[in-house]
């Protein structure tokens, strides 16, 4: 049975060690190494250029922002779903899923489309003779397209963590006094932190990696560390400083994670 199950294993290894192993290390060569192929710290300390530094705060900030508002807005949604007895295959949940099942670029060409300054909104807007909006290739772009696409990875851990609550654990507060308030605070609130800290590392990482949305919704204008590290690969053929910037995101991404996994022990808040 163990021969077979490590058979059965075979695939799955072959596609771990081909495309993460051997990328990992790729990146780790190149990150740590310069075009002689000497060993060197310069592309990880490039972080601290004035440019590259700029471009991670500015990264920061605005996955930060995106994640906090991912979080307001799903986590009523998800006390909404859990209580209405939603269970996972229901019309309700696919609605969240379905939109994770269309390609990223097209979504976030469609929101280019909306907010363009002839776009449809703006269109709309002069119709019934209202200021249009002038928020395309600004940061405020950036985080509404970063709150679209990455709100559903939001949603679903919280509801997820929210629908695993006993009731009875909530009956028996209500039982021995606690209001509304004080049984969200007290037994809701601390018994969803599972899926809390999954729904964040979910938004946050690849909020903070992206570099399709700030192109597309900021103009190139904006460049946050993905662009940045884009560029290095694609327009100036650096490899060197692009990976090593890469490890610079990899330790950021790391913290991530074990933050989720101290958190997270169980796994109550992964995805559906």
């Amino acid at each position: 049975m163990t021969s077979k199950r490590k058979f059965l294993a075979t695939p799955y290894v072959f596609w771990s060690v081909l495309f993460i192993i051997v990328p990992l290390c790729m990146i780790f060569y190149y990150g740590l190494t310069d075009k002689t192929g000497a060993f060197t710290l310069e592309n990880i300390a490039a972080i601290a250029t004035a440019e590259h530094s700029k471009a991670l705060w500015l990264s920061l900030l605005l996955s930060v922002i995106s994640t906090i508002i991912c979080f307001f807005l799903a986590y009523p949604l998800a006390m909404i779903l859990a209580n209405m007895k939603v269970n996972q295959h229901s019309f309700i949940i696919l609605i969240f899923i379905l939109p994770m099942w269309m390609n990223f670029l097209l979504r976030t060409l469609a929101w280019q489309t909306l907010l363009e300054k002839t776009g449809v909104i703006n269109s709309v807007l002069s119709f019934f003779g209202l200021p249009g909006l002038n928020i395309i290739n600004t940061p405020y772009a950036i985080i509404l397209g970063m709150v679209y696409n990455f709100l559903p990875f939001m949603v679903l851990p919280l509801y997820n963590a929210l629908s695993k609550i006993d009731e009875n654990v909530i009956n028996a507060a209500k039982d021995l006094g606690a209001n509304k308030i004080q049984t969200f605070f007290r037994i809701i609130l601390p018994l969803s932190v599972p899926g809390i800290i999954s729904g964040i590392t979910m938004v946050f990482v690849p909020a903070l990696t992206t570099f399709v949305i700030s192109t597309l919704l900021g103009g190139s204008k904006i460049l946050l560390i993905g662009n940045v590290i884009e560029q290095e690969f694609t327009q100036a053929s650096n490899w060197h400083l692009g990976s090593g910037l890469s490890i610079v995101l990899m330790l950021f991404i790391i913290i991530n994670m074990i933050i989720s996994t101290v958190f997270d022990k169980d796994g109550e808040g992964a995805m559906l």
